[in-house]
């Protein structure tokens, strides 16, 4: 590895050619969003041995640069393997889930100290501190089944006092897959499972899996998003149809969002810049794993409003939308609904509130610019801004609610209850809008 601290600035610069958005600007909005948060990031022990393990840390010097907080635990898999193979000794267990025998024990203290080493070497060369620590605490698992397991253990305790510690004092902990029980001992823990605890006692607000595999794999098919309801029930109801070297992993990430982790990413480790690609951007490259409170519609706010024209651009060239400016989004503000996933807007809808009119006739809402992204379109995203901007309108008075559309009309109709009505329905002022715009939209209604 040969990385230097002004790599890891350039890297940051060149960033912006390398995601979406793709300026400085879209790595910069992420900046306020994740700052001072706490990233576990977890290299399987297959990846420190990677060529692409050098990248990896100089991409952990782009987050620290960042102003995000990073802890490291690692996974020593391919190092016993190839610890055992050369000094001929059988491993009774190498993933740190089954019964870890004394000789496996000891080759798994040598490949942790040579894989820990080999971070703390590579954030040094970053002008990264770190430090291998003896913050976790555990239990011998003992006998399941009939069956000593002997040295595998599960965590007890994780010292987050002194994890704080370091990385208040701007050092990156390191934490292996080896814990130390009531007596001082070694003890083997599974290091999904370490990530994990680690990042319930810190608060973290990401675990970062990564991995020699594409994402998580169900069925033969990479999964790019779940929810932990779905992962969940899979795993109950069918968990042959998780990839095997994927099955570890979600149980572990399940546990970790029951345990107030909203997001657990599982990323191929050999990509480069696969870490900050799926960090920064709405789309990823791997798969991620989210909670309940994870997809969400808001009400909008000024902060929003470049976002929102950004997002909407295209649908405008393409006259899906009506033209709006930075100022018009500012200016009415108040009438946008987002969808975000990741923090990140990835869809808009505008809700508009008309008075009764002078007969007293009931009040009617109108909905309008409504936006997915494409690589998030055919996700029900568009059907549940649409809902929800019926609830909003329903909950405020409206009795009706009317769209006005050039081109997806079939979208409200088809999916959504809307049908087509005359445009005299529409009050004067926006009647006469809808005639001088000259796009002969369909107006299309729906009783709330």
């Amino acid at each position: 590895m040969s990385a230097t601290p002004a790599l890891a600035t350039a890297k940051a610069a060149a960033l912006a050619a390398t995601i979406k958005p793709t300026d400085l600007r879209g790595i910069l909005q992420y900046v306020p969003r994740f700052q001072g948060q706490i990233f576990v990031i977890a290299f399987d022990g297959s990846i420190v041995a990677d060529d692409n393990f050098g990248n990896l840390l100089v991409d952990v010097a782009v987050l620290r640069s960042l102003g995000i907080k990073v802890v490291i635990a690692h996974g020593i898999g391919q190092q016993l393997r190839e610890l055992a193979q050369l000094r001929s000794v059988p491993l009774s267990d190498v993933e740190g889930t089954g019964i870890t025998d004394a000789p496996t024990l000891d080759l798994a203290i040598r490949a942790s100290a040579r894989v820990s080493h080999l971070i703390l070497e590579g954030l040094a060369q970053n002008n990264l501190k770190g430090a291998s620590t003896n913050a976790v605490r555990a239990l011998p698992v003992g006998i399941i089944r009939g069956i000593d397991q002997q040295f595998t253990a599960k965590v007890d305790r994780v010292d987050k006092d002194f994890l704080h510690s370091l990385i208040n004092s701007q050092v990156i902990p390191v934490v292996s897959p080896l814990a130390f029980g009531p007596d001082g001992r070694s003890l083997r823990v599974n290091s999904d499972l370490l990530a994990a605890e680690l990042a319930k006692a810190l608060h973290a607000t990401k675990i970062i899996y990564l991995t020699p595999h594409p994402g998580l794999e169900i069925g033969g098919t990479v999964q790019p998003q779940i929810a932990i309801e779905a992962l969940r029930a899979q795993l109950d109801r069918a968990p042959d149809q998780l990839a095997e070297q994927c099955r570890s992993k979600a149980r572990h990430a399940v546990y970790a969002i029951d345990n107030g982790t909203p997001r657990v990413h599982i990323v191929d480790g050999r990509l480069l810049d696969g870490l900050l690609n799926e960090i920064f951007s709405g789309e990823g490259v791997g798969t991620l794993i989210y909670g309940n409170d994870y997809q969400q519609i808001r009400k909008a706010n000024r902060r929003d409003v470049r976002f929102i024209y950004s997002l909407t651009r295209s649908a405008v060239k393409r006259e899906e939308l009506v033209q709006r400016t930075q100022q018009a989004i500012d200016k009415t503000i108040d009438q946008f609904y987002v969808f975000e996933i990741d923090e990140n807007i990835i869809a808009c809808v505008t809700l508009i509130l008309y008075p009764p009119d002078t007969a007293g006739a009931p009040k009617l809402a109108e909905l309008g610019a409504l936006y997915v992204l494409p690589f998030y379109q055919n996700r029900g995203i568009g059907r549940k801004l649409v809902e929800y901007a019926c609830l909003m309108a329903k909950k405020q008075g409206a009795s009706k609610i009317l769209a006005l559309s050039t081109q997806s009309y079939g979208f409200f109709t088809n999916n959504l209850g809307f049908s087509e009505v005359d445009k005299s329905i529409l009050p004067e002022a926006r009647l006469r809008q809808h005639e001088e715009s000259g796009r002969n939209a369909k107006v299309l209604a729906r009783t709330l």
